[in-house]
Order: C-alpha cells, then structure tokens, then sequence
C-alpha cells in the first residue's frame, strides 16, 4: 500500500459543506425551541440610569426579559483565562449583561426571549433606556495618557498590565551603534469576519439537571469550563456541542456573555433557546484583532550585523479582557520579537490599554503577525539606511543551522531551523537580479515596481503544560485521542481538538491509516462533544495537528502493539518474531503465516482466544504533552506596481515558501498557506475597523469593511523546504497561520520599495489607493514621508 501519509487526497469533510448538507449551530431545531435577542448600548462609554421594561414585557409572544441587575447575583462575570503574571495585570468585572455603565458600542444591556425571532428582535426596541453619556476614547495611546477618560475604577489610567520583555543589554547596544532606526508603526484594528456568526442554542433537562449548549466554538472543552464558570453548575452537568463551524480565526475561542445567557435563560424557562447574531451586530460584538501602536528601533552596524531591538507598545484590549486578551501582545508577541534572527540586545515594553472598542483577542496570527511586521519592516529600513540589499542583511543575520536547538535572548528555545535554504528558493522562483534589473528599467520609464522579501518565524502548536501554567494560561495545553477498533476493523477516533476548516478529519485519519495500513474511508473522526470525546484545549495557534494529532499517533501505536500482541499468539509465534508488512503481521521467514488487521480486531472484541493476561477489546488512549512549542519558519516574495496616476497597488506575483516540517497532506497545507496569505494581503491592502471620536463602529457592515475579494487576489505560488521538529513523533510544525504573519509585512516592503525613488521610506497599512496616492503627491511636493494620517482611529476616512 502506498504510503498515504504525504499524500495529497481531497478533503473528506467537503462533500458535506458544499452541498449544504452540514449542520451548524444555527440549524438546530429543538421541541419548544424559543429565540433570543439581545439590546446592545447604541453609546461607547454611558451610564445606565434606567431601564424600562415594562412594555416590552407586555408584547404578545414575549417570555421573559433579563437586565443586568436581574441576573447580577445568579452569575459570575467573564472570566479571563490569560492571567499573564509578574505585570500588575488588572481585570476589571465583565458582567453578561451591564448593570451602571455601557463600556463600547455592542455592550449588552438587556435580553428578550419570545417565541420567535422576530417578536424577540421587535421587543428589544421597546425597552427604555435612559443613558447618561460619558466622554470616551478608542486609541490605545491616547487612553493611557494621564487624563484621559477612565473606563474602570479598578484601573488607573486604563492601563491593564505594563509588560516587559527583555534579553542582553539593549541601552548599550544602542549607545554603541554605528546605525539606528526607528518608527511609529500603527497595527490597525481588524474584524475577523467568520463566514458563519457566533450562535448558540441551549436546553436544559431539570430532572436531570443537565443543561446542553450548541455553541460556535473553537474549543468545546474550553467553553464547558468557563461556561461552567458563569452559570456556576457543575461541569459535568454541561455538555457542549460545537458542530460544523464556518470559520473562526480566533474569533470562536472566547467564552462571550452571550452563550451563557442563552444557557441561563433556558435553565430558568426550561424551554431551549436560541441566539444568532447578525453582522452587523458580529462586528460590534465579536472580538477584534490587532489595534497595537508601536514605536520601534533597530540598530546595528554598517556591515549589516543588527544589534538591538526597543519597542513601546500601546495594545489595545478594548473594554473588558477577553478569555486570551492580555497573552496576545505579550507572550505571543513579544517573545518573538527576535524573528529568525541573532539578535542580541532587546528590549520591549508593553502597555495593555482598556478603551471603548470592542474586546480585542486572538485574530489568525495572534501577536506573532505584529511582531513578525514590526521586525521585517525595521530590516528593511535598516538596510536601505546603510545601502545594503535587504536580502543580505537578512543572510547575514539568520541563526545558522547548526546552531538549533537555539535560546534567543527573549528565553525562547527553537526547536529546528534552516532558514537560508527557504529564502534561496523563493528568491529562485522569483529569479530576483532579473527582477531587480527590470525595475531599474521601469524606473527610467516612470513605472514603480517593487519587490518585497521577508523571513518570518513563529511560535505556535501551543504547549507544553508546564509553559501554560507559567505564562498564566488558564488551562492545560496538551491534547487527546482514542483509537477504537471496531469487531469489523473499521476504526472510529475520538479527539479533544476541533477542527473548523483546517482538515482535521482528513490528515488525522491519514496518521492513522499510515499506522495500520488501512484506507482513510475505514476510518472516522469525532470531534466537537465533549460528552464523548476527551479532554482537549482547542483549535488555535497552529496546534490541532502538532499537539493532538501527535495524540492521535501515540494512540495508533498503542493500538498496534497490543494487535501484535493478539496477533503472536494467535500466530503461535513469539512477539519478537512478529513483523509489520503491508497491513499484515507476519511470522519471520514465514511471510505465508499471516493475520491482517482486520483478523485481529475481529478477535480483539470477540475475546475467543486472547494471549493469557491481555484484556478484551482493541482501543488505547493518548494525552500527549509536547516538551516544546514548534517553530515553523519561511521566507516570501511580493512584487507589485504601484498606478502613478491613482495610488492603487497591483501584485504582480506572490511566492510563499515555508517549512511546517513534513506535509501529512500537501494539498492542505497549501490551503492554509493560500488562505493565510489572503487574509494578510487584505491586512496590508484594505482591511480597516475604524471607529469615529465617539466611539461609533464606522466599518460596521460589509459594505463598509473590505474585506478582500477573489478577484483583486494574485496566484500565489507556493513551495516548501522539510525540517523536521524533535519534539513530537511526527515532526511537524504548524501552518494555519504561517500566511497571514508573512504576507502583510511582504506586501508592504514591496510597495515601499516600489515608492523609494520617492523617499518613501514607510507607509501605514493598509494601503488603500488614496492613502498611496496622498503619499506620492507629498513626496513629489517635496513634503515629509508618510507618518499614517489615517490611522484606525478614523479621523481621516478618505481611505
């Protein structure tokens, strides 16, 4: 049988979602089944001096009304699950409903259950609400200066947390270089736009006191613990549900109040209920990504050695901590500020602000897109300042090869790593002097054409356990499986991760195909229950695959064992005589005397004939617990021609070429790359969420937030390099976000290049026509380079 590991078959999940045959949160359909709506504060930052609810209570179909005081001593406010320590870190209360002040635009006030959504959503308009408005503020540096609007009392000048990442000596390494450049760089707000909104259905069983929630979640395990939290029932009286989930990039991983309101609601009617939440109300609600505003400096010397990094960071976390809102910008940022570079001198402060904006988590990238940006772009400069190819400074700056397992000054220890080779690949695809030359010729006619070259690195298949305790993560981070082989051979997995678009129920049937030589249709996945699956911490941060299918692999071999077991004896043969060929276990020298699988499994559940003190059955259980993160790594390519007349930017080619160790399923991993790259491109080109001085969503729609279409993207040429990581059994790294940490900075060193004859030297994302254009015509004009007039706090929306 040809190996199917590597192998790059189609997707076995897909037939179900493109023929609308899947079942999502929204398309649970219940006996009794009543809908929720929720009334958000139309005010960012407000008082609540009274809430009438008296006619609402009185329109025909209504079942209950919740306020915040309601049900202020019935549940626990949103927990944070990121705790990080030893930064002053503060978490002010996040009630489900507000009960004295609204804190953004979205902030849920009151709650209508009715028999159907449309009375639900008519009710909501018929509470009263008497808000005294409060002077407010979006901008993460401006809510951290002395005076500005205070958000909680608990927090002085809204500062969360003040966190310090630092690694050498990074004031003298300044102080001593021949070269230093510095920037204000503006990580704009991003709204992650799952193609699916959050929702949840929710039914309670008060004989038996088990409450069920369908939710849309990245990690039902997760919500089972902080819904658990919430609503404060046992855990084992709470099943979640997470079927299909039409996409998540971080958005899903939160416990929102929502979920547990529709949970309360249904416990206290003992009818279900139902939530769904529209786009426009996705966009107020849901967290946000990014929102940093960072002020940057690199130095080195002459010869392109780079010597030391400083930054101050404003991270915005919007009103209230969310579930991994503080661990974003500091450990999964700041920890990787060294990149795939040596350097030895950093130095980094972080300041997590509270303001009136939407709750900021994890968005596709998490932290690493920002820092892998902020890093790229200060190369680039750097090199440009002391006339050396940014391609060289990079060379010259890689941690060698045979340097791995390698400690960079921020503590972090990479696991494997061959950088050189990836970037020679992709500067090959591009053939780059070729390109260099016919820019020089475009130039003479008046063209802008540029090129972008960035190296990237990034930490992800979260884990180990022992790291999450330390870092203040509110969980473990290790992952499970259960192999169970079926009297007929066919083998049914249960795993603790939940896949939602990454594949999972294709690559992690192929590890266990590859175990026990079988095809992949033998084979099913079940994931999404934490009534029967086990314990598992989520999907998110490239570590479904890395973590749990390495569970998934630990539990096929235990499996395989005991086969041989059965498979000796039933042979009479001593086990060491047994081998594993082609799906069989064979006698030694005796190829003819053989038992496939499928035999030994039959006799597994039979227990006819079993060797004398092994048990009935053929199953084994895994928990795998990495001794490290994964380091997947790449180098990509973006060249483009910026319109001299109209700023807009076209990408001529994309080359991505990354090393997530071996490929399980190639076609996949090109997926993630392709999708990942997509997002990024949109970052970098037009993706914006601004809000205007009073704190109202301005890109509150889809009509208004432009998110990138099929056809502005380029093809995307992929390829790949193989290094494999030591510390899990299949040597893989993740690739889910590998994309998007690349291509935002990959796009933007190649429109600043195309704009260099200007003195263009840098230039705010995203990089809309208008905001070009301007830049052009002040460097023309002889005025200064582009600072980012139109930053996300959306003074200037002429973008």
């Amino acid at each position: 049988m040809a190996n199917i590991f590597g192998s790059a078959i189609k997707r076995r999940e897909d037939p179900r979602l493109i023929t609308g045959t899947a079942t999502y949160t929204d398309d649970v359909k219940l006996p009794g089944l009543t809908y929720a709506a929720i009334l958000r504060s139309p005010y960012a930052h407000a008082r609540i001096t009274a809430v009438d609810v008296s006619a609402a209570r009185g329109a025909p179909g209504v079942l209950a009304i919740y306020t915040g005081r309601d049900i202020q001593a019935k549940t626990v406010p949103v927990p944070c699950a990121w705790n990080v320590p030893n930064c002053d870190l503060k978490v002010p209360p996040h009630p489900l409903l507000a009960v004295d002040k609204v804190r953004y635009v979205g902030d849920g006030v009151a709650m209508v259950v009715a028999e159907s959504r449309e009375t639900a959503r008519d009710a909501i308009d018929l509470i009263d609400v008497s808000y005294q408005p409060l002077e407010g503020g979006v901008d993460p540096e401006k809510m951290a200066q002395p005076g500005a609007p205070q958000l909680h009392d608990e927090v002085p000048n809204n500062i969360g947390f003040t966190w310090i990442v630092a690694g050498g000596d990074a004031e003298r390494a300044f102080n001593e270089a021949e070269v230093a450049v510095k920037e204000r760089i503006v990580q704009q707000r991003l709204l992650p736009t799952a193609m699916e909104p959050r929702a949840a259905v929710a039914s309670y069983n008060k004989g038996s006191g088990q409450l069920t929630l369908w939710v849309t979640s990245q990690n039902p395990h997760i919500h089972r613990f902080l819904c658990s939290v919430m609503l404060q029932i046992p855990e084992h009286k709470l099943r979640i549900i997470a079927p299909e989930v039409g996409g998540g990039f971080g958005s899903k991983i939160p416990a929102y109040p929502d979920e547990a309101l529709v949970a309360f609601a249904a416990m206290h009617l003992g009818r279900p209920v139902k939530w769904t939440e529209d786009r426009s109300e996705n966009y107020k609600v849901t967290i946000h990504g990014r929102d940093h505003i960072e002020y940057v400096e690199l130095c080195g010397n002459r010869d392109g050695r780079i010597t030391g990094l400083r930054t101050r960071v404003y991270a915005g976390l919007g009103a209230y901590a969310s579930t991994a809102g503080p661990g974003i910008p500091t450990i999964l940022h700041g920890l990787i500020y060294p990149g795939p570079y040596g350097i030895p001198n950093i130095h980094g402060t972080i300041y997590g602000v509270y303001s009136n904006g939407t709750p900021v988590d994890a968005y596709r990238g998490a932290g690493r897109p920002e820092a892998a940006y902020l890093i790229e772009r200060l190369v680039d400069i750097f090199a440009r300042r002391i006339g050396m190819d940014p391609v060289e400074v990079r060379r010259k700056n890689f941690i060698p090869p045979d340097k791995f397992p390698y400690t960079v000054v921020t503590g972090l220890t990479y696991d494997s790593g061959n950088y050189e080779p990836a970037l020679d690949k992709a500067l090959g695809m591009l053939d780059y002097q070729a390109f260099r030359r016919e820019q020089e010729e475009g130039r003479k006619q008046g063209r802008y054409l540029g090129v972008g070259v960035i190296s990237y690195i990034e930490i992800c298949g979260l884990g180990p356990s022992q790291v999450a305790g330390a870092v203040g993560f509110g969980g473990g981070l290790y992952d499970s499986a259960i192999v169970r082989v079926f009297p007929t051979g066919v083998v049914r997995v249960y795993v603790g991760a939940k896949p939602h678009g990454q594949g999972q129920e294709t690559t992690f049937a192929q590890i266990v195909a590859e175990e026990f030589g079988y095809p992949v249709e033998n084979i099913e996945i079940v994931h999404g229950d934490t009534d029967n699956t086990p314990q598992g911490w989520g999907t998110y941060g490239s570590r479904a695959t890395a973590v749990c299918g390495s569970a998934v692999k630990v539990a096929s071999q235990r499996v395989k064992e005991k086969a041989k077991k059965i498979a000796a004896h039933l042979l009479e043969a001593s086990e060491g005589d047994i081998e594993w060929q082609d799906g069989k276990y064979n006698v030694r020298g005796s190829p003819d005397q053989a038992k496939s699988f499928a035999e030994v499994a039959l006799m597994a559940n039979l227990a006819w004939n079993m060797p004398p003190g092994v048990e009935p059955g053929l199953e084994a259980t895994a928990f795998f617990d990495p001794t490290n993160f994964v380091y997947p790594f790449g180098s990509h390519i973006c060249t483009v021609e910026v319109d001299a007349e109209t700023g807009e930017v076209k990408i001529l080619r994309y080359i991505a070429v990354d090393d997530c160790g071996p490929h399980i399923n190639p076609m996949i991993v090109e997926g993630q790359i392709h999708g990942g790259v997509i997002q990024g491109i949109g970052e970098g080109l037009q993706e914006i969420c601004i809000y205007d001085d009073s704190g109202q969503l301005i890109t509150g729609t889809m009509m208004d937030y432009a998110v990138p279409r099929a056809s502005q993207m380029p093809h995307i040429e992929t390829d790949h390099t193989v290094t494999p990581s030591p510390v899990n059994p299949l040597g893989i790294k993740g690739c889910g976000e590998a994309g998007t940490i690349a291509s935002a900075a990959c796009l933007v060193n190649a429109v600043c290049d195309a704009l260099a004859p200007l003195g263009i030297e840098h230039l705010q994302k995203p990089l809309t026509p208008a905001r070009v254009w301007a830049a052009m015509q002040a460097a023309k004009a002889g005025g200064q380079r582009d600072r980012g007039a139109a930053e996300q706090n959306g003074k200037e929306v002429a973008l």
